[in-house]
């Protein structure tokens, strides 16, 4: 599966992209100067460049990327385009009512927008319209989305539609569905494609990219000095959006922990999914903590994943967020215990990329402590593709120091939290992620989980929902 580009293993997305690109460039050598440097090639960091472009074209932004652009966790997602209107609670707690409803109303525009600028751009990304449906597939999962249902419609919002088991059932084409609700805004795209195209476009707009370029260190300092392995970079500003990677820089450690997210990709199957009855126009997430997320692809096959199970030691990302066969395997049992009329169907890819979830699972976006020229934007959580489009307004804005609706906005400079240091950070992440995965395997086979499971499972840091708990869990008699 490798591409001709590198010996790296590819997602699925990255294969399709990669085939039909031009050479990537060659890594930056020498020593330069620009008025501002992006670390990170992924949504988060071309956004931004396009964005400063936009608002000030005579500005000098030089992006540089340690692999290729889209090939961290950007090119290897599961290809969803949500708004936060799942995370409306969490954003109540830290933001109040009505910034939390601005906050996710802006987050569903930037799905329309996405799209805008791919019809704009004649970006061939593949997105479409098409609604998710969040589930329910154990008793103690019934109802999750209560709080956040609850929650939107005393502000005077409905984003989502109720659905009974049986209208999950036709809907999913799984007997595992137990009910749930359905959010229209929704959109899916082919991930690795999007962010090759937003390469073409910052191009074009007079960003200079170099791939294949590490950064080793960077000075806190005005202007700040970045250091690469054949040269340096010497910028007034500089925004980091290296996401999972900015758990190795000890003012972000604390903040995010990398995690994967394990992905397979079946074989063509038109006729089963025809068969099953699965819509070939929603995509779906189940309501576990280690979340399982699927879709039906434009060629008749399905991208399914599941979160939540690679941890990294001190916030070092290495092969294993590239591919394990062990979890690959175990995502495939998940894949056929939901369908299982798709025994015959190989898995002909698989393949995993790492996710810097914060505690509450918000992306953190500020500057450094007492290094105003230092920006980042990083804990995207998993759900990046859609909320990127902010962030790089976001970064954007105030990278430029410009007074508007994105300078001002509520999520800036705002904590979220702070995991424990090393090595209890590892170490408790293993203990916590081991009962999050016995307490779940426990529900979805209808036996109750055992109390220290249950009771450790608690620990784990918020999802991509922010689900609502039923105590006590009504477990079947006997069980």
């Amino acid at each position: 599966m490798a591409s001709s580009f590198s010996a790296k293993h590819r997602s699925f997305w990255l294969e399709q992209a990669l085939a039909q690109t031009e050479t990537p460039s060659s890594g930056l050598m020498g020593d330069h100067k620009s008025d501002l440097l992006i670390v990170g090639g992924g949504f988060v960091g071309l956004w931004t460049a396009i964005q400063i472009k936009k608002m000030d074209p005579a500005c000098e932004v030089l992006l540089i990327e340690q692999d290729i652009c889209g090939g961290g966790a950007s090119g290897r997602s599961g290809g969803f385009v949500l708004s936060w209107w799942p995370k409306l609670t969490s954003l109540i707690k830290i933001c109040g009512e009505e910034d939390a409803l601005r906050i996710v109303r802006d987050s569903e525009n930037a799905i329309h927008d996405i799209s805008d600028f791919c019809k704009t751009n004649a970006i061939d990304a593949g997105m479409r319209s098409m609604p998710w449906l969040w589930g329910s597939t154990a008793i103690a999962h019934d109802d999750a989305w209560r709080g956040v249902v609850d929650s939107a419609r005393r502000l005077g919002e409905n984003p989502f539609q109720e659905v009974s088991a049986d209208e999950a059932r036709r809907r999913s084409g799984s007997m595992a569905f137990r009910g749930g609700v359905i959010d229209t805004s929704a959109a899916t795209v082919q991930p690795a494609k999007l962010a090759r195209g937003l390469m073409r476009v910052a191009l074009e707009l007079g960003v200079r990219i170099y791939e294949n370029t590490r950064l080793v260190s960077f000075s806190r300092s005005q202007p700040v000095v970045a250091k690469l392995e054949h040269g340096s970079i010497r910028a007034e500003k500089m925004i980091l959006a290296t996401n999972a990677w900015a758990a190795q820089l000890p003012e972000l450690a604390r903040s995010i922990i990398p995690i994967t997210s394990d992905m397979i990709m079946t074989a063509p199957a038109p006729d089963e999914i025809k068969a099953c009855g699965m819509a070939r126009d929603l995509c779906f997430t189940d309501s576990q903590t280690m979340v399982n997320y699927y879709h039906p692809t434009d060629d008749g096959r399905i991208a399914f994943g599941k979160g939540g199970w690679g941890i990294a030691w001190k916030g070092n990302i290495g092969a294993n967020f590239e591919r394990n066969r062990v979890r690959a395997q175990s995502v495939e049992g998940d894949f056929r215990l939901y369908y299982p009329g798709f025994k015959n169907i190989a898995i002909t890819h698989d393949w995993c990329g790492p996710i810097d979830r914060t505690p509450n699972s918000l992306p953190l976006i500020g500057h450094f402590k007492n290094h105003p020229n230092i920006h980042y934007g990083i804990g995207w959580s998993g759900n990046g593709i859609g909320p990127s489009h902010l962030g790089g307004k976001i970064l954007a804005s105030v990278a430029l120091a410009k007074v508007n609706h994105w300078s001002q906005y509520p999520i800036l400079n705002r904590s979220v939290g702070r995991f424990p240091p090393e090595p209890v950070r590892f170490l408790g992440a293993h203990v916590v992620r081991t009962a999050v995965a016995s307490k779940e395997r426990d529900e979805l086979n209808g036996n109750k989980p055992s109390f220290i499971a249950s009771a450790l499972a608690r620990l784990a840091p918020a999802g991509l929902e922010d689900k609502s708990q039923k105590v006590p869990i009504p477990f079947p008699a006997g069980k």
